[in-house]
C-alpha cells in the first residue's frame, strides 16, 4: 500500500513538472514581444522641404562677376539678366545688373515693395533688415505671397520668399529664396546664401 502511494505522488508530481514545462517553454510559442516590434521609421520631407542629403553646384553667370552654389539637378532657365532654378515647389531667382548706388532698407521698401505689391498675388509684407554673409552685408526682405500657377494643375502654392540685395562698386546682385509656407528650407537656403561670392 505505501508503495503504491509512493509510485502514485512520483507520478503525479512527474506529470505536474512535465505541464509547467510545456508552458514555460519560449520556444514552443512565438513571443509577444515580438508582434509589437516597429521597423525604424523612414524620413518624411514635408512639401517643399529640401532633403538634408541635397548636393550643390557651383553657378556662374556667362559674363562672370559672382559665382554662386544652387542645388544640383535643378532646372535651369535664364531669361535676359535673371537665372530662374526650379524644383518641384521650390524656385531660386538670381537677378543682376548695374546700380548707381547700394540699396538700403529704405530704398527697397520704396522702391521694390511697390513692384511686389503689384506683381505677386496675395502679397504679404515680411520684414526688412541687414544681414551679414561671407560676401558683405545685404538688405534682406522677407514676404509672402502665391507662386506662379502651375502649368498642368492650375493650382498656386502660397510661398515664403527671402529676397537678399548684395551690391559692389555699382554692381547688384538679387538672389531670391521661395518655397511653400511652412517648408523647412533654414539650411539650405543658407548654404546658398553663404556661398555667394563676388568675381
Amino acid at each position: 500500500m505505501r508503495r503504491t502511494l509512493v509510485l502514485s505522488l512520483a507520478a503525479l508530481i512527474l506529470t505536474g513538472g512535465l505541464v509547467t514545462g510545456c508552458g514555460s517553454d519560449s520556444s514552443s510559442a512565438p513571443s509577444s514581444v515580438s508582434t509589437t516590434i516597429k521597423a525604424a521609421p523612414t524620413e518624411s520631407n514635408p512639401a517643399g522641404d529640401i532633403p538634408d542629403n541635397q548636393a550643390y553646384v557651383a553657378y556662374q553667370p556667362a559674363g562672370g562677376g559672382f559665382t554662386v552654389k544652387v542645388p544640383e539637378g535643378w532646372a535651369r532657365t535664364i531669361k535676359g539678366s535673371t537665372v530662374i532654378f526650379t524644383d518641384k515647389l521650390n524656385r531660386i531667382e538670381i537677378t543682376s545688373g548695374k546700380a548707381a548706388t547700394k540699396p538700403t532698407p529704405q530704398s527697397v521698401k520704396s522702391d521694390v515693395v511697390p513692384v511686389l505689391q503689384r506683381q505677386v498675388p496675395k502679397f504679404q509684407m515680411g520684414k526688412i533688415t541687414v544681414v551679414s554673409r561671407p560676401a558683405g552685408q545685404a538688405v534682406l526682405l522677407t514676404y509672402q505671397g502665391d507662386s506662379t500657377p502651375d502649368p498642368v494643375t492650375g493650382k498656386a502654392a502660397h510661398d515664403a520668399f527671402e529676397r537678399y540685395s548684395f551690391f559692389k562698386a555699382g554692381r547688384q546682385v538679387d538672389l531670391t529664396l521661395s518655397g511653400p509656407v511652412g517648408a523647412d528650407n533654414v539650411d539650405p537656403w543658407r548654404i546658398v546664401t553663404d556661398s555667394f561670392q563676388w568675381q
